[in-house]
Parts: C-alpha cells; structure tokens; sequence
C-alpha cells in the first residue's frame, strides 16, 4: 500500500503531549503495525511516510492545530473527547496504552468527534478566555477589600458601584480606625480594579467588534436576550453548528438537561448534567434570567405563550434552566439553518 491510498480500515492513534508524541497504528485486520515515540517537530515528517488512513486524537490544547495539519497531509483526523476514550484503554493507564484506546475509538462509526475549530474560532474562544479570566481577578480584588473593610468594622452593601461612590468617604470618614498602611493597601487594590476595568473593557470591545462583522454571529444575535457575548461564544465553540444533529443534542452538550440515571423501564431525573461548556451554560442561564425580568416583553415573542404557561408552575429557578434550554436549541438552528430569529430584536431588549 503507497502512502497515497486512503484505508478507511486502517487507524491511528495519537497521543498529544508537551514535546512528545505517542503513536499506534492498526491495519485494516486489526493488527498492531505501528509503535512510536516522536518528537512534536518531527510530526509531519513522520506521518509523510504513512499511509493515509484515520487519525484519532483527545480533545486536547493542540489537538486542532494537529488535526489541520494532519488533513492538509490527506489523513482523515478525529478529535474524541477523552470521556469516550478512556472504555477503550486496557491494561495500566500509559501513553502507547492512551494511544492504542485513541486508534481502537476512532473508528466507532457512532462515537461523537469534536468538530475542528478554524483559527478564528481560537481567536475568538482565546479572546473569552482572556475575559473570563481578567473578570475573575477583577471579582477577587474587590472581595479582597471588603474582606480587609470588614477586618476595620466596616462593611458596605453589595455591588461594585456602591463600593465605588463610597469607597473615598470611607478612608476620609475613618481616618481614626484605619491605619496609614493599610490605607495605602486599600488604594492599591483599587488601582488594580481600576486597571482590570480598562482591560476587561478593552477585550470586550474587540468581542462586540466580531459581533458585528461575523454574519452567524450577527444572525445569533437577533434571538431575544442574545448579545454579542454569546452570540461570539456560540461560534467559536461549535462554529455553524454541524457537529449536533439536533438542537436538543446541543442543549445537552451545554449541559441544561437532567441527569438521567433510568433502569427497569422506570425513568429517573435529577439536576441539570452541568456538562460541557461551563461558560457558555453560565451565559445562556443569564441571558434567560434577563428574559424573565422583563415580562411584559413575553408576547413579542414566539415561545411567549410557552414561557407564559411555564412560570405559572415552575420555580424561577427552575424556569431560567428551562428557557435557557430553549435558548440553547434556538440558537442551533439558527447557525445551522442560516436563518435569523422571527422576532426584531430591535424591539426587545439588548442581549447578554
């Protein structure tokens, strides 16, 4: 077989690591044909001499730059989310046994890949992550000081504006009970907040600028409580939305479905599952919760009557899920049928 024939049959396994690879290959009898250690440098040179066939590899930092790279050379990759591989490994858990489980399960007709993100969609996921992280610091270091406000006796109400008006009358007004240094401490938490404010301003700016210029993200966003920030997320997590067949496999892939533990014909709910994108779950609950304070806007929209019904027996909690549920499933079909909502969103509200 030359290097040029593609063998559906025939499947390899790769194992991403730091500066080394693991890879096993199988012939199409199932037969152990490849076992090797290489450099990450050395990744296309040795997958030149290879036979095109299925390449499977874990969802993983590289896995998408890999996975580029290896179909521009004519393999067919498959990136797997590590939960579906790990049935597959035998024996004790090392990298040639991590990628013997890859190449057995890349070639389960049935087993859900992960689709392959573009470098856009890593900008774009990137720019998120950036955010989520500078909010996160920006939420530790204005807890840090009303920690050390309460260590004075001195507690203020809740919110950041309210921290804000009063941060200055606090130092001039308690000049007595709070020491030089730690006034000095306190000023420099908030120069820290403040810095973190302009960043996180900055990055958001970027994020509404793709909004407005990504036409999935522009169509996404004429759902009601969909703004640039989901809208963007949604993208550049599953990018038009072909990796689910279904808007209610999306729903569950986000995590906004009961867990389900049914035996015996009898069918057992609990909680939501809280799989998949915590984040992108985080922003659809809010988007629904900003939906559900505002119902006079209910009857503008299509599921109006639904969410009408829905808040006559359902808990407010509850409710969000659920609506944040639909959201989910709307905003499938949006970026998969290439159509926007029925509603102007003009006519709204502003979205999360």
């Amino acid at each position: 077989m030359t290097k040029n024939d593609f063998n559906h049959q025939m499947s390899v396994g790769v194992d991403i690591g730091k500066d080394t690879f693991h890879i096993v290959g199988f012939d199409s009898d199932g037969k152990l044909v490849l076992r090797k250690k290489i450099k990450r440098l050395a990744l296309t040179q040795t997958f030149e001499k290879l036979p095109r066939c299925i390449v499977g590899m874990e969802a993983c930092l590289s896995a998408h730059f890999v996975s580029r790279t290896l179909r521009k050379l004519g393999f067919e990759p498959r990136i797997i989310p590590a939960i579906y591989v790990k049935p597959f490994i035998k024996g004790q858990k090392n990298d040639f046994n991590d990628a013997e489980a890859i190449a057995e399960a890349a070639l389960r007709p049935n087993l859900p890949t992960v689709s392959e993100k573009t470098q856009d969609q890593l900008d774009l996921q990137a720019l998120h992550r950036v955010r989520s992280r500078l909010v996160s610091r920006r939420t530790a270091t204005i807890n840090q000081i009303r920690a050390f406000l309460i260590e004075q006796g001195i507690t203020v109400r809740r919110g950041l504006r309210a921290l804000n008006n009063s941060f200055d009358a606090i130092l001039e007004q308690r000049q007595e009970e709070i020491s030089p240094r730690m006034r000095n401490i306190l000023l420099g938490l908030r120069s820290d907040w403040f810095q973190l404010d302009e960043r996180i301003e900055a990055v958001s700016s970027e994020i509404t600028e793709i909004s407005e210029t990504e036409e999935n993200c522009a169509r996404v966003m004429t759902i009601p409580g969909i703004g640039p920030m989901i809208s963007t997320a949604m993208v550049a997590a599953i990018g038009n939305g072909d990796a689910f067949d279904r808007g209610r496999d999306f729903a569950a892939w986000v995590g906004l479905v009961p867990r389900q533990y049914s035996t015996g014909g009898r069918t057992i709910l609990g909680r939501i599952s809280k799989r998949g994108s915590r984040y992108l779950r985080m922003l659809l609950v809010q988007a629904a919760k900003v939906i559900l304070m505002r119902p006079h806007n209910w009857p503008k929209f299509s599921f109006g009557d639904w969410l009408s019904k829905a808040a006559e027996r359902m808990h407010k909690n509850k409710l969000a899920v659920a609506l944040a549920n639909k959201l989910a499933r709307i905003a499938w079909s949006v970026l998969r049928n290439g159509k926007a909502f029925d509603v102007d969103r003009d006519e709204v509200m502003v979205g999360v």
